[in-house]
């Protein structure tokens, strides 16, 4: 497999992507792969499995870095995802720049499917953040705070807290507004779908710490807009990466009903 490292997709903020080629002849698409981290801590060398994988089933995969705090906040890492977008649009690679599709896990999974709003692409989300206004307003009284178990610029498939942790994930979902409060509306993702979504595969395990109101509210979401998508429960705490030979093949097969 062909495996281009730290191509710079964004030269005023020296970001970088790593490319996967296609192990057939012909690319079936592209993908965009984004790792997680709760938008502060991650590497784009966390998901060379996915990137491999992705590649082995024939798309063209890019596995980006971005901005995330305390170097950046909300909604730098979107921005940074749409300079990646236009920028593979307008790049002389070969495969069918109409049939791009976005992938992600965790916050990750937050930003594929911001992608899915709006450039009505296909999108895979595993433990993405999606319930962030409605899940703060609820639980007002949880002091947010720090996990310090997890290693989170290990393999993602290692973080698997025991039990749901609502300080933990009431500390990076707030951190990623650096104080401010007034962008949680407009940052959660269900209060966008529109007719124009793409379709989205979601899935999350029904006793991590990410809640899976975000899934239930998605998936209604976009039934009201008439958008197909596949929700995923996965019995036990895994989040994300950590159930990925649960679900991979099941996201891999709705993928490619798309190209």
């Amino acid at each position: 497999m062909e495996i281009e490292k730290d191509i710079i997709y964004d030269a005023a903020n020296r970001l970088t992507t790593d490319i996967y080629y296609p192990t057939t002849n012909t690319a079936r698409g592209a993908v965009i792969d984004i790792h997680g981290g709760g938008w502060f801590r991650g590497d784009k060398s966390k998901d060379a499995d996915l990137g491999q994988k992705f590649a082995e089933l024939g798309y063209l995969t890019f596995v980006p870095n971005y901005l995330f705090t305390p170097n950046a906040y909300y909604p730098a890492p979107l921005v940074d995802m749409d300079t990646l977008y236009q920028w593979i649009k307008k790049s002389d690679y070969q495969f069918d720049h109409d049939n791009i599709a976005a992938f992600g896990s965790s916050a990750g999974g937050n930003m594929s499917v911001e992608m899915a709003i709006k450039y009505g692409i296909p999108a895979i989300s595993w433990s993405g953040i999606l319930d962030i206004d409605d899940w703060l307003a609820r639980h007002q009284d949880v002091v947010p705070k720090q996990d310090q178990t997890q290693n989170f610029n290990g393999a993602s498939a290692e973080i698997n807290q025991s039990v749901k942790d609502d300080s933990f994930y009431k500390w990076f979902v707030t951190n990623y507004f650096n104080g401010r409060t007034d962008q949680f509306v407009e940052a959660t993702p269900y209060h966008r779908v529109n007719q124009k979504t793409g379709p989205i595969f979601l899935a999350n395990s029904l006793d991590e710490f990410v809640p899976n109101t975000g899934v239930l509210k998605m998936s209604d979401k976009l039934a009201a807009n008439q958008i197909v998508h596949a929700v995923r429960f996965v019995a036990g705490t895994k989040h994300a990466k950590g159930y990925m030979n649960e679900v991979f093949d099941e996201a891999a097969l709705f993928l490619s009903k798309w190209f």
